[in-house]
């Protein structure tokens, strides 16, 4: 028995959830793709299907077998890439996904510039103001914002960033600067329902305030252009704000207040393996984030 080609139907068969379907796709017969999935129970001495005149199902002993095959494929395909060279040269398609405002103001230059160098590269963006499962949405690099969670995944701290109250000169003159944070229940808050998902905002010696928005929005944009025509106050992370602060349009408060800056991180899953076009847009994001940010 070719130990790969019945991996690679096993595989196949998981994914599908028929012996029929897994032998069109893999140009073979029904009873060879039924006569490996058998070899393989055989050898391992367990069941890994559940089957059914109606479904087929992995076993318990499947599932864990899948992860496995799933796993040696993987390693099998890299071997073959990298002794034809093509984890030398960065070649393909590569899926960077990043925060809206991030993305274009300081992850979009880095892609432009990736692309100039590695022509043979295709680019695939992804900016949105939600976590992304990097595995099941096909990423290769993410540039997060936040204390990460333990996700096995391989990350670079490039910087930290601010997160900041602020408001126009024109609130201020008509509402008052708040003095401490317990102030802000008295002023009008516009937030991003995306950025702040609970009511209760935390800030430096675990002072907590149960924040009452006079405007919710699912969009940065819209909680900083409402802070910028002077009706209401926002909180967001610093860059997002950098061009109106410039402009005087919008002035920090609470400063003294805030809590700890946020660690920026570029994010990918293959680590020393990761092939040629992930690892040169590593180099180059880190280098040029740290530039930017750090």
């Amino acid at each position: 028995m070719d130990r790969w080609q019945a991996m690679r139907i096993f595989v196949k068969v998981a994914e599908t959830e028929s012996f029929a379907a897994s032998a069109r796709e893999l140009h073979l017969s029904p009873p060879a793709v039924t006569r490996a999935i058998a070899a393989l129970e055989d050898l391992i001495g367990a069941r890994l299907f559940v089957r059914t005149t109606r479904s087929v199902k992995l076993t318990a002993p499947g599932k864990r077998y899948l992860d496995d095959c799933k796993r040696i494929l993987a390693d099998i395909v890299e071997a073959e890439a990298a002794a034809a060279g093509s984890y030398a040269v960065p070649t393909g398609t590569l899926t960077i996904t990043a925060s809206v405002l991030f993305g274009q103001m300081y992850v979009l230059p880095i892609v432009h510039e990736f692309l100039k160098r590695y022509p043979k590269v295709n680019g695939r963006l992804l900016f949105i103001d939600r976590p992304v499962n990097l595995v099941d949405e096909g990423i290769d690099v993410a540039i997060r914002i936040g204390h990460l969670q333990d996700s096995g995944f391989s990350a670079i701290q490039v910087g930290t960033v601010r997160r900041v109250m602020c408001g126009a000169p024109a609130y201020f003159d008509e509402h008052g600067i708040p003095e401490a944070p317990a102030d802000l229940k008295n002023h009008r808050i516009a937030a991003s329902t995306g950025a702040w998902v609970s009511p209760e905002w935390r800030f430096a010696n675990d002072q907590r305030v149960t924040i009452h928005n006079w405007l919710q929005s699912n969009s940065n944009e819209a909680a900083i252009a409402t802070a910028v025509a002077g009706l209401a106050l926002t909180r967001v992370l610093h860059y997002q704000v950098a061009p109106a602060l410039r402009e005087d349009k919008l002035r920090i408060i609470l400063a003294e207040h805030e809590d700890p800056p946020l660690p920026i991180h570029v994010l990918y899953t293959e680590g020393r393996q990761a092939p040629a076009k992930v690892r040169a847009f590593v180099d180059l994001a880190v280098s040029m984030l740290r530039a930017r940010v750090g």
